[in-house]
């Protein structure tokens, strides 16, 4: 097995847990004050990280350049506009169209990856990614409890342009990192991908910081405030993305993207086996999708 595969298994299952907390603290701060907990105590975990490579591993430190500053000035500012996008949606009341099209980021990633970083997928991975997007569309139908027709009849609505926008930059962030590590030229894949991490959580911990100052000036302290709840967020969100940075920096982001959906298949098994609770035809499809998607990847190497 392939070593960017066992790291994009465990990033999903961080991805998951950061999630689960992230609503576990929704009650004491906003949203965007709970998407800042993400961030503002990742960034002290990612230096460390890093600092330790350099110490401890005696690795190098890589040589930044105007490339690499750019790719992690514009992933940074992807993953904020994805978030700020989604919350955007939310105020519509025929949201929900909007977020079933929000999942498509693994279609976004392989052309957005192809376009700025010549990545090419073989036939096999195009048909993989196809599934998925399916599998996907097919269990946010059910959780959203959309039908066909009400899924195409939304198709020119608002929210549904948002929803494909905040999935094109959460797409666009992915290949963005990939571009940041790969522009260092350095010789070893964790401190590349480390670093680049580093980079890129100062700059959205700066960038959101005054968005939030701005915008909601009381929220700043509340995340400062709720500590014991929010840093577990970010703890989970810097493991997480060390994963990541890590995945992409082997392979290419949408092999990497593609293969961390197991997290949809971790919650379907939880929720049948742990919760006992009823699946529909529909999400038994989705499930079946996403799962011969990454076995189909996982073959194809």
């Amino acid at each position: 097995m392939e070593l960017w595969i066992p790291i994009t298994i465990f990033a999903a299952f961080l991805q998951n847990l950061r999630s689960a907390l992230q609503k576990h603290i929704k009650g004491r701060l906003s949203t965007v004050g709970a998407a800042y907990a993400r961030f503002i105590y990742a960034w002290p975990i990612a230096l460390v990280y890093v600092i330790g490579l350099h110490q401890v591993g005696g690795l190098a430190w890589p040589t930044p350049n105007g490339q690499f500053l750019l790719y992690c000035l514009l992933g940074g500012v992807s993953q904020i506009l994805f978030t700020v996008l989604l919350l955007w949606m939310f105020s519509f009341r025929s949201f929900a169209v909007g977020t079933t099209f929000s999942k498509l980021e693994v279609i976004m990633v392989a052309g957005l990856s192809a376009a700025i970083l010549g990545d090419g997928l073989s036939m096999t991975a195009v048909i993989a990614v196809g599934l998925s997007a399916v599998g996907v569309i097919c269990l946010s139908m059910n959780q959203a409890n959309l039908t066909l027709g009400a899924l195409w009849s939304g198709l020119i609505e608002k929210p549904t342009l948002i929803g494909l926008l905040s999935a094109a930059c959460l797409g666009a962030s992915s290949v963005f990192y990939r571009g940041g590590a790969l522009a260092l030229g350095h010789d070893n894949i964790a401190m590349a991908a480390g670093f680049t991490l580093a980079v890129s959580v100062v700059l959205q911990t700066v960038i959101m910081g005054v968005w939030i100052i701005w915008r909601e000036p009381g929220e700043l302290t509340q995340v400062f405030r709720h500590w014991r709840w929010a840093a577990p967020v970010g703890v989970a969100g810097a493991l997480g993305s060390i994963c990541w940075f890590t995945a992409f920096t082997i392979q290419n982001a949408t092999h990497v993207r593609a293969v961390g959906q197991i997290e949809l298949v971790f919650t379907f098994i939880a929720t049948v086996v742990f919760f006992h609770e009823k699946v529909s035809r529909i999400e038994v499809i989705g499930i079946v999708l996403v799962a011969g998607a990454i076995l189909l990847l996982l073959l194809a190497g």
